[in-house]
């Protein structure tokens, strides 16, 4: 097949979440769409230049294309720590605009720098002259009390001023004071029409939205020109991890791919030889099982899957055998649900 550009791959692609989306999880992720582009968890420059980098750095080959997203205010700090993604061979250095957590605020990073757009813009100017993957941007639309068509089109404009052209928007305000980071996910309300008129009007820019999108009909229903608006990409967050089966029609129907879904079953067998490989360099099992445990959501057995890998995962020496007895409970639930659906019909 020939290589996707990274450009090509914005069109869907899996958000960075923080305690979620490691190298285990990309790699499942990845078995199921090998066109989706996927994010790291957020790094900040400091712990990069710093810290562990096999530790915090490290992936697999199959997990291409994928984007390295960092934390950071001090323009030189990330510029380092882009050149280091880059070396490692990450497809893209994203900067993280829209984390709302503490941790973050306290840092002078995430969604508060929505208030200093040519801060931002500083920090995209170095980041992009230190590499030459894409330099890109995930933000909000605002935070607190600002007005969004301000807030939003300033740290755009800013940072387009700075040769940047792709941006990541989650269509929610950030309420940095009164909200916690979980309430921030839900409660500010989502603005998709402010994210179009972006796009509107700044026609040369690739732009992605981001937020409250929950399922593969709501993507192409974003990426639909319906009002004169071609949004160029979605991102996706809860839903691929909490039903990850839906990442194995993103290949055909987002992409145009002429191939067949990847059903999970499949998913599992193409995720096998990396879970088997982790497992001999001493991984615990649960550390990959645990992002699959939503895989069979809707199907019969699917809780006694999920039971299995949880139960059963965390056993000192737990192998691949615990995954082929939480598929087996499913085919046996299936098979089960089949022979009822018969009997009925006789009947």
């Amino acid at each position: 097949m020939e290589k996707m550009t990274i450009n090509q791959a914005y069109r869907l692609s899996v958000a960075p979440m923080m305690d979620w989306t490691d190298r285990n999880c990309r790699a499942f992720h990845r078995a199921l769409s090998t066109r989706a582009l996927l994010y790291t968890e957020m790094v900040t420059a400091p712990a990069v230049i710093h810290g562990d980098r096999d530790r915090l750095l490290g992936f697999d080959a199959v997990e291409h294309p994928v984007a390295l997203q960092l934390g950071g205010s001090d323009p030189a700090q990330l510029a380092e720590a882009a050149k280091i993604g880059e070396a490692y061979g990450y497809d893209e250095i994203n900067l993280n605009v829209g984390c709302p957590s503490d941790r973050v605020q306290s840092g002078r990073f995430g969604a508060c720098l929505m208030r200093e757009p040519e801060l931002v813009a500083d920090c995209m100017a170095a980041i992009k002259e230190a590499v030459s993957v894409p330099a890109t941007v995930k933000c909000r639309i605002g935070v607190d009390d600002q007005d969004p068509q301000e807030s939003l089109f300033a740290t755009v404009d800013a940072s387009a001023a700075a040769g940047i052209t792709h941006f990541v928007v989650h269509a929610r305000k950030a309420w940095l004071k009164g909200l916690s980071p979980k309430e921030n996910r839900d409660v500010p309300p989502l603005d998709y029409a402010l994210v179009r008129r972006l796009k509107r009007e700044r026609p040369h820019l690739t732009i992605c939205i981001n937020g409250g999108i929950g399922d593969l009909d709501q993507a192409e229903a974003h990426l639909k020109a319906d009002d004169g608006v071609q949004l160029d990409g979605v991102m996706l967050g809860r839903a691929a991890y909490h039903e990850p089966a839906l990442l194995g029609q993103v290949d055909r129907r987002i992409f145009g791919e002429a191939t067949l879904d990847v059903d999970v079953f499949e998913a599992l067998e193409r995720y096998r030889p990396y879970m088997a490989a982790r497992l001999d360099e001493g991984a615990n099992l649960a550390s990959m099982t645990r992002h699959m445990l939503g895989l069979m959501h809707g199907r019969a057995g699917a809780r006694a899957f999920r039971r299995i890998l949880t139960v059963e995962g965390v056993k000192s020496g737990a192998g691949l055998e615990v995954v082929d007895r939480a598929v087996d409970a499913v085919r046996e639930a299936e098979a089960r649900k089949a022979r009822l659906g018969e009997s009925e019909e006789a009947a």
